[in-house]
């Protein structure tokens, strides 16, 4: 090979590889995880002014998103329910915990999102975890698919009422084996399902009571001469009953 061949045959390599560079460049680069809780930080920044051009601008027309109340959302939806706090309303929402995983055109993000809420001078808190699913598309990151929703969180406790235990202990019946006992211990009320360990009972209003970090209900029903006669084992809106034997 002369040098002059040689020359072209590098400077043709040169301008390939300039050209593949350029091409890479214009079909839009990979994305980080700092890029995507960047951007996921941008969105909910915008959610107590309302503004819904983060929102416009990163979620794909052809996206789904299933909020925390479960509702499904086309963009136009999503974007619809974009508004400004009520005027007396402010808060912040933090992206926390932040979780990858990016191939190729794909990148998931997982999350934790803290909200604080200030409502005419009463501060409240909720705790949210999000997926998101980007795909880029003509050099473009945007999200296609997301999801949130609201970790439990237990009720304020209630008074507690010593003199009605005696109205509450006993046994209730589901049906054969299937028992719950109610009895008191060192001034405190316990549930034991048959075959579990025994779960305190924190009043959270008269007759009702829940099981720390359990979501659900326990319901002391009285019957017309004020007598406890059953016990309703309350999940999701819905009543298991078991009857009191004794």
């Amino acid at each position: 090979m002369t040098y002059s061949n040689m020359l072209r045959t590098r400077l043709m390599a040169a301008v390939a590889l300039l050209c593949s560079a350029g091409c890479s460049h214009n079909q839009g680069q990979s994305i980080t995880q700092q890029e995507l809780v960047r951007r996921t930080q941008e969105l909910f920044d915008a959610v107590a002014s309302g503004d819904k051009r983060p929102w416009e601008k990163y979620f794909a027309n052809d996206s789904t998103y299933f909020d925390e109340r479960g509702r499904r959302m086309d963009k136009k939806a999503l974007l619809d329910d974009q508004a400004p706090l009520p005027q007396g309303y402010s808060g912040s929402i933090k992206v926390l915990n932040p979780l990858s995983r990016i191939t190729g055109d794909t990148a998931i993000l997982s999350y934790d999102l803290d909200e604080s809420e200030n409502v005419f001078g009463q501060n409240m808190k909720a705790r949210y975890h999000g997926t998101d699913t980007w795909v880029r598309r003509n050099g473009e990151w945007q999200i296609l698919a997301g999801q949130m929703f609201r970790y439990y969180e237990d009720p304020a406790p209630g008074e507690q009422t010593p003199k009605k235990f005696p109205d509450y202990t006993g046994t209730y019946e589901l049906g054969p084996g299937k028992t719950i006992e109610v009895s008191v211990d060192a001034g405190h009320l316990y549930l034991q399902k048959s075959g579990r360990p025994r779960d305190l009972l924190i009043p959270e209003a008269p007759d009702i009571f829940f099981r720390k970090g359990i979501e659900g209900r326990e319901v002391f029903h009285r019957n017309a001469q004020g007598r406890v006669e059953s016990l309703l084992d309350r999940r999701n809106n819905e009543d298991i009953v078991y009857r009191k034997m004794r």
